[in-house]
């Protein structure tokens, strides 16, 4: 196998960086405050400090829109800047505000954490969505992040666990403010994934989901008894089918991937895989939910995303009269290659260049159908992405893969030696759960089982760090490695009893992931913040680290309304 010198050379800089910045907190050494959040601050209904152009402006925007890419790290968005289409990306780059340091502050960067993030202004400590899935902290019993057993899907089958509503989301949004305030306003989140669609919606919007089962867009009976019309016209007409048995081909010719690795690696295991990739098995006769599944790991799901999107502006007039609007967009392929591939692979390149171009298109269509006067557009991510740990080892770093239920068995046979028979803990989020009906039955001092647990976590070779109830409650250990980072992602009456989090370069070994994301490593934390809107962001580059959390607040002082009431977050500054 050839890996290019220049890029071997490149990723072995970064590695060692973000290596030598894993052995810090990267977070302020403050403990974040237990106690409730602040009343919401009226917010001035001006224009934002991150702009305007003309500082006599006063409007506000007709429509915010806000698109999130799933699993999008910084880092490539500046890669392969020379590629980029002249006003896809670069519309930002070169006409907008961009933050070359913008970081997530909370440790367990997930997709559900972070979409909840982007526009309540709050970590999960105050969201309460501390992962995409969890335990329930007395019963044991599974958790999804936007579970709810009292909606199902229109016209769909909803499994138990389906993400349905935002009924585990504890605070409001900027939408559902802005609704608060005029019910006129419309708030719409639209995903390939449900907690994409639901969580940026907000308690008071509406959200639409793509569906695997049959390749339609889909909303819940949380929201509303059926579709709209324009929602059924759009799935009636199919789109999803129109690249059955169509390839995915490399957009630019071979020796333009140069800095990705090639195709074929060795740990893409047996289902290894190459560009041209083809939509469909050989042998099948139709569109089935194998085919509508496989989209998502390529850049048609994202085109058909954006495609229900101009349909959801037409539909809901969105952006059409003096109430500002919101369409909160998640855009999910990106994760999943990224995941089967890695971000340093051809496929994630490629699929960046892909995107680069549908952003483009639909920014034209913004501009025709809404003027360029009308909107605020504001680009972001919910998480970055590790590199694959085979990549790292290659590179002389120490990585490696954890079997998540070996060490599960290691901790409760250690816990069993010391208190007795039983299984003592189970995995919760990122964090060990207590068996709660047995240590009510044994009596067992609950702090003395959390320090015996933390003590052999901490035994393990790929964990960095863990706090437990007690640490956080108190602020103990405050001084140690990632513990504010680790404290805003743990909810003290969601969360688990015992929060850990990897070393650099390792993660959970998982059938499904060549690579993940969910540390506090640059890494995962640095993600892009771009914004673009001529009468209200002033272009340049911020070099000033800032934190996803500062979407909401200056968002909210665009929109003319006051920041949720749980925010953490100030305004983004304005280039200099």
């Amino acid at each position: 196998m050839h890996i290019p010198a220049r890029l071997v050379q490149r990723l072995l800089s970064l590695g060692l960086a973000l290596l030598l910045a894993g052995c810090q907190a990267l977070m302020p050494a403050e403990a974040p405050p237990v106690e409730a959040p602040p009343a919401a601050q009226p917010a001035t209904p001006v224009a934002s400090p991150a702009g305007p152009v003309s500082p006599s402006w006063t409007g506000r925007p007709k429509l915010l829109v806000l698109l999130v890419v799933d699993g999008l790290p910084q880092r490539q968005v500046v890669a392969y800047r020379e590629q980029l289409a002249p006003d896809g990306f670069n519309r930002f780059l070169q006409q907008g505000a961009w933050y070359a340091d913008a970081h997530y502050g909370h440790a367990y960067t997930v997709t559900a954490a972070g979409h909840a993030a982007v526009l309540t202004g709050a970590y999960p400590h105050r969201t309460g969505i501390i992962a995409n899935e969890w335990r329930d902290a007395m019963s044991g019993q599974p958790v999804y992040c936007t579970g709810d057993p009292g909606a199902v899907y229109i016209g769909h089958k909803t499994q138990p666990l389906d993400g349905t509503s935002p009924k585990n989301l504890k605070v409001e949004t900027v939408g559902d403010v802005l609704r608060g305030i005029d019910p006129r306003a419309k708030v719409i989140g639209i995903s390939g994934k449900d907690r994409g669609a639901i969580l940026p919606a907000g308690h008071k919007g509406t959200a639409y989901t793509y569906m695997t089962q049959t390749g339609f867009f889909a909303s819940s009976t949380w929201y509303m008894d059926q579709h709209p019309a324009w929602v059924e016209a759009f799935n009636q007409g199919k789109p999803a089918d129109r690249w059955f048995k169509q390839q995915w081909t490399a957009l630019l010719p071979e020796e333009a991937y140069a800095r990705s690795l090639p195709d074929r690696q060795p740990w893409y295991g047996v289902k290894a895989a190459e560009l041209p990739m083809m939509m469909g098995a050989p042998d099948d006769e139709a569109p089935g939910p194998a085919y509508y599944n496989q989209l998502l790991r390529s850049p048609f799901a994202d085109q058909l995303t954006l495609d229900f999107a101009r349909a959801a502006i037409a539909g809901e007039k969105l952006g059409a009269d003096e109430v500002p609007d919101i369409l909160a967009i998640s855009l999910s392929g990106h994760d999943y290659i990224n995941h089967r591939f890695s971000a340093e692979s051809r496929f994630s390149h490629d699929h960046l260049l892909q995107l680069d171009r549908m952003l483009q298109d639909f920014f034209a269509h913004l501009d025709s159908t809404l003027g360029k006067d009308s909107y605020v557009a504001l680009l972001t991510s919910d998480h970055g992405f590790m590199p694959a740990p085979e990549f790292t080892a290659q590179q002389g770093l120490r990585s490696g893969r954890i079997t998540g239920a070996q060490l599960l068995t290691r901790i409760n046979n250690g816990l069993e030696e010391e208190f007795g028979a039983g299984k003592w803990v189970s995995f919760s989020g990122t964090a060990l759960l207590f068996n709660k009906q047995l240590v009510a039955q044994t009596r067992v001092d609950p702090n003395e089982l959390a320090e015996a647990a933390r003590a052999l976590l901490l035994e393990e070779p790929g964990i960095a760090a863990a706090y437990t109830r007690a640490d956080f409650v108190t602020g103990n250990r405050s001084d140690g490695p990632f513990f504010s980072a680790m404290r805003r992602s743990w909810h003290e009456e969601i969360s688990g009893d015992v929060q850990y989090t990897v070393k650099p370069y390792w993660m959970f070994l998982s059938s499904a992931s060549i690579a993940t994301h969910g540390s506090p490593y640059p890494y995962d934390t640095h993600v892009p913040i771009l914004a673009w809107g001529p009468r209200w962001v002033k272009p340049g580059k911020v070099d000033a680290r800032v934190e996803v959390v500062d979407i909401a607040p200056t968002v909210s002082q665009w929109l003319g309304v006051a920041v949720p009431a749980a925010n953490e977050g100030k305004l983004l500054p304005a280039p200099k």
